[in-house]
Protein backbone atom coordinates (compact mmCIF):
# COMPACT_ATOMS: atom_id res chain seq x y z
CA UNK A 1 0.00 0.00 0.00
CA UNK A 2 1.33 3.33 -1.22
CA UNK A 3 1.97 5.93 1.59
CA UNK A 4 -0.88 8.77 1.71
CA UNK A 5 0.99 12.03 1.10
CA UNK A 6 -0.55 15.70 1.42
CA UNK A 7 -1.15 17.64 -1.94
CA UNK A 8 -0.63 21.17 -2.80
CA UNK A 9 -3.55 22.88 -2.49
CA UNK A 10 -2.96 26.76 -2.98
CA UNK A 11 -1.81 28.91 -6.33
CA UNK A 12 0.18 31.74 -3.97
CA UNK A 13 1.76 32.18 -0.31
CA UNK A 14 2.14 35.34 0.25
CA UNK A 15 2.98 38.18 3.15
CA UNK A 16 0.51 39.79 5.24
CA UNK A 17 1.45 42.65 7.78
CA UNK A 18 -0.30 42.35 10.77
CA UNK A 19 -0.07 44.06 13.94
CA UNK A 20 1.30 41.06 15.57
CA UNK A 21 3.92 40.62 13.38
CA UNK A 22 4.01 38.92 9.85
CA UNK A 23 2.02 36.60 8.89
CA UNK A 24 1.50 34.02 5.79
CA UNK A 25 -0.98 33.28 3.72
CA UNK A 26 -2.54 30.99 1.26
CA UNK A 27 -4.72 32.19 -1.40
CA UNK A 28 -5.70 35.13 1.39
CA UNK A 29 -6.23 32.16 3.92
CA UNK A 30 -3.77 32.94 6.96
CA UNK A 31 -1.74 30.00 7.35
CA UNK A 32 -2.06 28.06 11.02
CA UNK A 33 1.11 26.31 13.17
CA UNK A 34 0.17 22.51 13.95
CA UNK A 35 -1.55 23.74 17.23
CA UNK A 36 -3.58 25.82 15.49
CA UNK A 37 -2.24 29.15 16.12
CA UNK A 38 -1.05 31.85 13.57
CA UNK A 39 2.02 31.68 11.91
CA UNK A 40 3.20 34.94 12.40
CA UNK A 41 7.13 35.80 12.12
CA UNK A 42 8.57 38.72 13.73
CA UNK A 43 10.09 40.31 10.66
CA UNK A 44 9.26 40.07 6.96
CA UNK A 45 12.25 38.70 5.85
CA UNK A 46 11.49 35.74 7.93
CA UNK A 47 8.08 35.63 6.44
CA UNK A 48 9.46 35.85 3.29
CA UNK A 49 11.54 33.15 3.97
CA UNK A 50 8.39 30.76 5.41
CA UNK A 51 6.45 32.14 2.11
CA UNK A 52 9.33 31.37 -0.23
CA UNK A 53 9.02 27.84 1.01
CA UNK A 54 5.35 27.25 0.47
CA UNK A 55 5.73 28.67 -3.22
CA UNK A 56 8.26 26.34 -3.75
CA UNK A 57 6.41 22.98 -3.59
CA UNK A 58 5.60 21.01 -5.68
CA UNK A 59 2.52 19.13 -6.34
CA UNK A 60 3.19 17.21 -3.36
CA UNK A 61 3.60 18.41 -0.10
CA UNK A 62 7.37 18.33 1.19
CA UNK A 63 7.81 18.72 4.64
CA UNK A 64 11.70 18.53 4.91
CA UNK A 65 12.05 21.25 2.02
CA UNK A 66 10.19 23.56 4.73
CA UNK A 67 12.98 24.36 7.55
CA UNK A 68 11.83 27.83 8.35
CA UNK A 69 8.44 27.18 8.68
CA UNK A 70 9.18 24.05 10.79
CA UNK A 71 11.46 26.41 12.66
CA UNK A 72 8.83 29.02 13.18
CA UNK A 73 6.19 26.31 14.03
CA UNK A 74 8.54 25.28 16.79
CA UNK A 75 8.50 28.88 18.18
CA UNK A 76 5.54 29.69 18.35
CA UNK A 77 3.78 26.01 20.19
CA UNK A 78 7.05 24.67 21.92
CA UNK A 79 9.57 27.90 22.90
CA UNK A 80 6.61 30.53 22.98
CA UNK A 81 4.45 28.14 25.80
CA UNK A 82 7.26 27.72 28.02
CA UNK A 83 9.90 30.41 27.47
CA UNK A 84 11.48 30.57 30.54
CA UNK A 85 11.83 26.49 30.96
CA UNK A 86 13.69 26.48 27.64
CA UNK A 87 15.68 29.22 28.44
CA UNK A 88 16.79 27.45 31.73
CA UNK A 89 17.57 24.63 29.95
CA UNK A 90 19.58 25.87 27.46
CA UNK A 91 21.86 27.99 30.01
CA UNK A 92 22.15 24.76 31.90
CA UNK A 93 24.31 23.59 28.87
CA UNK A 94 26.99 25.96 30.63
CA UNK A 95 27.70 23.83 33.75
CA UNK A 96 28.78 20.71 31.04
CA UNK A 97 30.02 22.90 28.41
CA UNK A 98 32.24 21.53 25.89
CA UNK A 99 34.65 24.09 25.85
CA UNK A 100 35.46 23.15 29.70
CA UNK A 101 36.02 19.69 29.35
CA UNK A 102 39.96 18.52 28.06
CA UNK A 103 41.75 15.90 26.97
CA UNK A 104 44.93 15.00 29.52
CA UNK A 105 46.55 13.63 26.53
CA UNK A 106 48.01 13.54 23.68
CA UNK A 107 49.98 16.80 24.32
CA UNK A 108 49.17 17.69 20.56
CA UNK A 109 45.18 17.64 21.16
CA UNK A 110 45.40 19.02 24.64
CA UNK A 111 47.27 22.32 22.81
CA UNK A 112 44.70 22.30 19.81
CA UNK A 113 41.83 22.15 22.53
CA UNK A 114 44.18 25.43 24.32
CA UNK A 115 44.43 27.01 20.99
CA UNK A 116 41.01 26.77 19.81
CA UNK A 117 39.00 27.11 22.75
CA UNK A 118 40.40 29.20 25.20
CA UNK A 119 39.95 32.34 22.89
CA UNK A 120 35.95 31.66 22.76
CA UNK A 121 35.95 31.61 26.50
CA UNK A 122 38.24 34.50 26.82
CA UNK A 123 35.85 36.34 24.62
CA UNK A 124 32.46 35.38 26.32
CA UNK A 125 34.68 36.59 29.59
CA UNK A 126 34.34 39.84 28.49
CA UNK A 127 31.51 39.67 26.85
CA UNK A 128 29.39 38.65 29.34
CA UNK A 129 31.76 39.29 32.60
CA UNK A 130 32.14 35.42 33.74
CA UNK A 131 34.43 32.66 32.28
CA UNK A 132 33.68 28.95 33.00
CA UNK A 133 36.32 26.77 34.45
CA UNK A 134 38.48 24.16 32.56
CA UNK A 135 38.60 20.78 33.88
CA UNK A 136 40.84 18.08 32.71
CA UNK A 137 39.28 14.63 32.10
CA UNK A 138 35.16 14.10 31.99
CA UNK A 139 34.46 14.27 35.18
CA UNK A 140 31.91 16.50 35.84
CA UNK A 141 33.02 19.38 38.11
CA UNK A 142 30.29 22.11 38.53
CA UNK A 143 30.64 25.89 37.55
CA UNK A 144 29.68 29.07 39.89
CA UNK A 145 26.44 29.17 40.47
CA UNK A 146 26.95 32.86 39.96
CA UNK A 147 28.47 32.53 36.39
CA UNK A 148 25.43 30.49 35.60
CA UNK A 149 23.05 32.66 36.42
CA UNK A 150 24.40 35.80 34.47
CA UNK A 151 24.37 33.59 31.48
CA UNK A 152 20.45 32.54 32.16
CA UNK A 153 20.03 35.63 31.89
CA UNK A 154 20.84 36.22 29.01
CA UNK A 155 19.23 33.27 27.30
CA UNK A 156 15.81 34.46 29.02
CA UNK A 157 16.24 37.41 27.45
CA UNK A 158 15.56 36.31 23.85
CA UNK A 159 12.28 35.96 21.97
CA UNK A 160 10.61 33.07 21.39
CA UNK A 161 12.17 32.88 17.71
CA UNK A 162 15.44 33.83 18.64
CA UNK A 163 15.54 31.13 21.43
CA UNK A 164 14.16 28.55 18.74
CA UNK A 165 17.40 29.26 16.48
CA UNK A 166 19.85 29.33 19.55
CA UNK A 167 18.45 26.09 20.89
CA UNK A 168 20.15 24.27 18.07
CA UNK A 169 23.01 26.61 18.16
CA UNK A 170 23.57 25.25 21.48
CA UNK A 171 21.92 21.85 21.14
CA UNK A 172 24.26 20.86 18.19
CA UNK A 173 27.33 21.81 19.28
CA UNK A 174 27.28 20.71 22.70
CA UNK A 175 28.28 24.23 24.03
CA UNK A 176 26.21 27.06 25.33
CA UNK A 177 29.50 29.55 25.05
CA UNK A 178 29.63 28.33 21.23
CA UNK A 179 26.18 29.11 20.84
CA UNK A 180 26.75 32.56 21.93
CA UNK A 181 29.98 33.19 19.88
CA UNK A 182 27.74 32.45 17.15
CA UNK A 183 24.98 34.69 17.81
CA UNK A 184 27.56 37.46 18.55
CA UNK A 185 29.47 36.72 15.00
CA UNK A 186 32.69 35.79 16.48
CA UNK A 187 33.01 33.82 13.73
CA UNK A 188 31.41 32.22 11.30
CA UNK A 189 28.96 29.38 11.63
CA UNK A 190 31.34 27.40 9.91
CA UNK A 191 34.25 28.25 11.62
CA UNK A 192 32.75 27.67 15.05
CA UNK A 193 30.77 24.32 13.93
CA UNK A 194 33.91 23.16 13.26
CA UNK A 195 35.77 24.08 16.68
CA UNK A 196 32.74 22.30 18.10
CA UNK A 197 33.88 19.17 16.14
CA UNK A 198 37.60 19.23 17.14
CA UNK A 199 37.47 15.87 19.00
CA UNK A 200 36.21 14.41 16.28
CA UNK A 201 38.11 16.06 13.29
CA UNK A 202 41.32 14.50 15.92
CA UNK A 203 39.97 11.49 15.23
CA UNK A 204 39.80 11.21 11.86
CA UNK A 205 43.14 12.63 11.40
CA UNK A 206 44.69 10.02 13.60
CA UNK A 207 42.40 6.98 12.42
CA UNK A 208 40.65 8.35 9.21
CA UNK A 209 37.51 9.32 8.44
CA UNK A 210 33.83 7.78 8.65
CA UNK A 211 31.84 8.08 5.93
CA UNK A 212 29.08 7.67 7.70
CA UNK A 213 30.29 9.81 10.73
CA UNK A 214 31.18 12.39 7.98
CA UNK A 215 27.67 12.57 6.55
CA UNK A 216 25.81 12.75 9.72
CA UNK A 217 28.22 15.68 10.85
CA UNK A 218 27.18 17.35 7.51
CA UNK A 219 23.72 17.09 8.29
CA UNK A 220 24.18 18.90 11.40
CA UNK A 221 26.16 21.17 10.05
CA UNK A 222 23.32 22.34 7.88
CA UNK A 223 21.16 22.74 10.69
CA UNK A 224 23.53 24.49 12.91
CA UNK A 225 23.99 26.95 10.01
CA UNK A 226 20.35 27.09 9.57
CA UNK A 227 20.07 27.87 13.09
CA UNK A 228 22.16 31.27 12.88
CA UNK A 229 19.34 32.39 10.59
CA UNK A 230 16.87 31.94 11.98
CA UNK A 231 18.23 33.55 14.98
CA UNK A 232 19.06 36.81 12.71
CA UNK A 233 16.11 36.53 10.90
CA UNK A 234 14.14 36.44 14.39
CA UNK A 235 15.91 40.29 14.84
CA UNK A 236 14.63 43.46 14.27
Amino acid sequence: MSEWKAKRFWKAAAVDETAEGFGISLDGRPVKTPAKRSLIAPTRQFAERIANEWNAQGEVIDPGAMPFTRSANAALDKVAVQHDEVADMLAAYGDSDLLCYRAEYPERLVARQSAQWDPILDWAAGVFGTRLQTRAGVMHVPQEPEALARLTEKTRKMSAFELAGFHDLVSLSGSLILGFAATHDFLSPKAIWDISRLDEIWQAEEWGSDEEAEAAAAVKEAAFVHAKQVFELSRD
